[in-house]
């Protein structure tokens, strides 16, 4: 998997985080069955999902959170950065 470790923005912008790599269909599971985004606010604290399945947001997570896949590469998109 290929992933920047870094992503700069200002407040306001819309940011995309990619992150790329055929081994994610390693299993045959299909794209989509395992992908996911987790946001790690403090190290050593637990993450918290903000994308599952793709492109599923839990309930508790703001709309400005949204995710996608194409081509082997699965996007996280993040409007309005806080």
């Amino acid at each position: 998997l290929t992933q920047l470790s870094l992503v700069s923005a200002n407040v306001g912008d819309t940011v995309k985080i990619t992150c790329s790599g055929s081994s994610i269909n390693l299993y045959g599971w299909g794209s989509n069955s395992l992908y996911g985004w987790y946001q790690q606010k403090v190290p050593g604290s637990a993450p918290v999902t903000v994308i599952y399945a793709t492109d599923t947001r839990p309930s508790d997570i703001p709309s400005q959170f949204s995710g996608s896949w194409s081509d082997n590469t699965g996007t996280l998109t993040i409007t309005g950065v806080q």
